[in-house]
């Protein structure tokens, strides 16, 4: 199984390996799980999630594949990049999350970029359970060196306090041919 690139996908170091990109409101916060008015998460094994504030809080890691042991050459033979990202909103006040994931090059130039539409939970119409979202970059072209992950959101009543959306267990894995 491919190893997961990112560092301290969870919280389990609260904001270590994270640039926050970010940081509004009351700021970024690290929880337990499952939390108030909060759900359980499908994975026994993850146990904090990043909560979000009533302003946009966005954190990023940028990942350097040649620092990670990657060669040139098996970059260039443009290997498939999964990427996995949790969300959840609570119970009690809504939220919208976004994800911007991006291959680059050396120079840090856009290879290819998954962002998908962001996503508002309502918990008058929306359980606000854990929900994942994933996509595998393929055929993207030879110079692949770096990957940003960038995630994050806030809640959509403005509280004061960290009732924004919640992210976990990301993953970034490269599958290289052995």
């Amino acid at each position: 199984m491919a190893r997961n690139l990112l560092k301290n996908p969870s919280g389990e170091e609260q904001l270590e390996s994270w640039e926050l990109t970010e940081n509004g409101g009351s700021e970024w916060q690290v929880e337990d799980m499952p939390g108030s008015c909060g759900h359980d998460f499908c994975n026994d094994g993850v146990t904090k999630y990043f909560a979000t504030s009533f302003e946009l809080c966005l954190k990023r890691q940028v990942i350097d594949l040649l620092a990670e042991g990657y060669s040139p050459e098996d970059l260039d033979a443009q290997p498939a990049v999964h990427v996995e990202d949790w969300y959840s909103g609570r119970t009690d006040c809504g939220c919208t999350y976004e994800a911007t994931v991006c291959l680059l090059d050396e120079n840090q130039e856009v290879l290819q970029e998954f962002k998908p539409d962001a996503v508002t939970l309502d918990p008058d119409c929306d359980d606000c359970s854990w929900k994942q979202v994933s996509h595998t970059f393929t055929e993207y072209g030879p110079g692949l060196r770096f990957i940003s992950f960038e995630h994050g959101g806030q809640d959509s009543k403005y509280w004061d306090g960290s009732f924004g959306v919640r992210v976990t267990g990301s993953t970034v894995t490269i599958e290289i041919d052995a």
